[in-house]
């Protein structure tokens, strides 16, 4: 049989158009550096910003960086078992992460791969980690409270649902506290929780879990965990991938907490992969992009309109400071961000008096908004009283003779301050925070001593909650301090007071 040459021209053309097809539907690479958690990979020229590239031994990295001869890679796995010359294929698909209710009382790592020795996780969707914001018309006034049970916040610098509140101060002075306190609170109220824990150790960890599963709040509370031990990429994806999981629910017109802890060790987690990537350094070693880094984030935070469902997502995020500097550079991005910050100081902490909020430099910008009306009727002036006490106090200490006058705003401040105390894990419904505040406000106590003044409330609340039931469930449906109802609450006060004498 004679073969004719051009038959043989088309099929070798037809075989070569499928050739260069087949390459391309590959989408190969190769790694042309690797070390430090950081691969440099030639060949991807359809590769996109933040995308999943497959490595060798089943190690994924994202795409950090595109440069005109390679990309730069962020691994998310051990980068001792990729060596130069490796094929990389990519998946085209952006970073994303399982959301869903299957996610509720698990302990999960950065790509929702689970941590607690549980079952795999099945999850029906997924989202991208990274999404803009909500726009403007979608959004709504913040305007439902977001009840944290602590009487300082809730009654002076009050957080709604949809705001961003920061929880700044230096180490070991109860940030974590405040923030897990207020995750307690949330049982029985429909909203559900993230706590995010971005270069914790993981027995700080395993300690938070064990206290969510002892009060109950595990059930509607997800724990995204990237601990020191994990790679710098795992920490700086880590609130993203968080804020994905909240935006789930939030679409399906849910309320939804969450807890970064804490931002400081993300910038500095993203400081590094930025320097290993060869980014130019700014002010204190950290990129120039590292205020877009939080504010891409906290801005996902918002309410939204009924027509959008009017769900909410809360933010808290915490940062820690050296010595109480709040003019560095991440706690004033953060500050900038936020919607108010609750400010926490070691003194006070070392002083017994917890939570150690600073009433003077903390502040809420929704304000009363974020308030029910029982509260804002009893707790107006109580940042003035207490900002008069603390001046009063300072002067009162290069003198020995007071006027009547000064002892009284000294002794009734001195009983403020102490109302204001509280142990951790126990959060206070907002109908005792009242009744506790009226009646330490309007003097019922002022001849007591302030040390004997904690359980004396304790019995206050018991005694009204047994012989006065109708001013608990006046208060707990109305939220609000009628005329009618407080005029029994002050006669409940005033028995009690007999009782006790």
């Amino acid at each position: 049989m004679k073969i004719k040459s051009n038959e043989i021209s088309s099929l070798i053309k037809e075989e070569i158009k499928h050739f260069s097809s087949a390459i391309e539907s590959n989408d190969v690479g190769t790694v042309i550096s690797v070390g430090d958690g950081i691969a440099l990979v030639y060949g991807l020229d359809k590769a996109m910003l933040g995308e999943l590239l497959l490595f060798p031994h089943d190690i994924y990295g994202m795409v950090m960086n595109l440069e005109s001869e390679h990309v730069g890679v962020a691994l998310f796995g051990n980068d001792r078992l990729i060596k130069e010359g490796d094929t990389v294929k990519r998946t085209k698909k952006v970073t994303e992460v399982p959301v869903g209710n299957e996610l509720l009382s698990r302990v999960v790592n950065s790509l929702g791969a689970p941590l607690d020795n549980g079952p795999s996780i099945k999850s029906k969707k997924y989202r991208p980690i990274e999404r803009i914001a909500p726009n403007v018309m979608k959004r709504k006034k913040v305007d439902t409270p977001l009840e944290t049970g602590i009487k300082a916040i809730d009654a002076m610098i009050p957080i709604g649902r949809g705001q961003r509140e920061l929880i700044i101060g230096d180490r070991q002075t109860g940030k974590t506290a405040i923030a897990i306190d207020a995750i307690i609170n949330q049982r029985d109220k429909n909203v559900k929780c993230i706590y995010v824990a971005i270069g914790q150790k993981n027995s700080s960890v395993a300690s938070i879990y064990d206290k969510l599963k002892q009060y109950n709040a595990l059930d509607y509370t997800v724990i995204v965990n990237a601990s020191a031990s994990e790679l710098a990429p795992l920490q700086y994806i880590a609130p993203y991938s968080a804020m994905a999981m909240a935006e789930e629910w939030l679409e399906q017109g849910e309320d939804v907490l969450v807890v970064f802890d804490d931002l400081s060790k993300h910038a500095v987690a993203y400081r590094a992969l930025s320097l290993l990537l060869k980014r130019p350094p700014g002010r204190e070693a950290y990129p120039g992009d590292v205020f877009y880094l939080h504010s891409r984030l906290l801005e996902r935070a918002c309410k939204l309109d009924k027509k959008y469902g009017g769900g909410s997502i809360t933010a808290l995020p915490i940062v820690e400071t050296q010595a109480g500097d709040i003019s560095s550079y991440i706690p004033t991005n953060i500050i900038s961000i936020t919607d108010g910050q609750i400010f926490l100081v070691t003194d006070y902490f070392n002083a017994g008096l917890r939570p150690a909020i600073d009433t003077g430099f903390s502040v809420s910008r929704v304000g009363s908004d974020a308030q029910f009306k029982m509260m804002k009727q009893v707790a107006k002036s109580l940042k003035i009283e207490l900002a008069n006490y603390r001046e009063m106090l300072s002067f009162s200490q290069f003198g020995s003779d007071l006027d009547k006058e000064t002892r009284k705003i000294l002794t009734h401040g001195a009983l403020l301050t102490e109302m204001l105390k509280q142990h951790q894990y126990s959060p206070y419904s907002c109908t005792r925070q009242v009744i506790e505040i009226y009646a330490t406000k309007n003097g019922y106590f002022d001849d007591l001593d302030p040390k004997k003044l904690l359980p004396v409330l304790d019995d206050l609340y018991s005694f009204i909650v047994a012989s006065y039931h109708d001013v608990i469930a006046s208060l707990d449906k109305g939220k609000e301090l009628t005329d009618k109802v407080e005029l029994r609450l002050k006669e409940g006060i005033n028995n009690f007071i007999k009782t006790i004498k």
